[in-house]
């Protein structure tokens, strides 16, 4: 476990994200995560990370977990300065970890070679590069 890992109610954030998952999509439990650091109602939240069901574009394109921590690096991190070398390293980290971007890949859907990450791990592992580098 990181050190920096927050914890809160004696849960890691990266834990309680997964345990959001179970409710709301992926894009969500990255969002509400972060609800207390965000300052925004978990209605807002909600809403946010709404159309980001099954990734960006229903599976076609970008996994909502790193959709939701681009989200989150962006409320947390923006002074009015683009965010682009972030948003690119947190993409970067997050294909290293779950082997791809996309919903669709990641899920191995059109292949034979199976998921390279579930769900959960792609929360986990979004949440856990917004631990280290936000």
């Amino acid at each position: 476990m990181e050190q920096n890992d927050e914890m809160i109610n004696g849960m890691p954030r990266r834990e309680r994200a997964v345990m959001y998952k179970r409710t709301n999509n992926c894009c969500q439990a990255v969002l509400l995560a972060y609800a207390p650091e965000l300052g925004l109602p978990e209605e807002r939240l909600l809403a946010m990370g709404a159309c980001f069901g099954s990734g960006m574009g229903s599976m076609d394109e970008t996994c909502g977990a790193l959709c939701g921590a681009q989200m989150v690096q962006g409320l947390l991190k923006f002074d009015g300065r683009r965010l682009n070398p972030q948003a690119s390293q947190l993409r970067a980290e997050f294909e290293q970890r779950c082997g791809a971007t996309r919903c669709k890949d990641l899920k191995g859907v059109g292949t034979d070679r199976g998921p390279l990450c579930s769900c959960e791990d792609c929360v986990r592992h979004a949440v856990e590069i917004l631990e280290e580098t936000c």
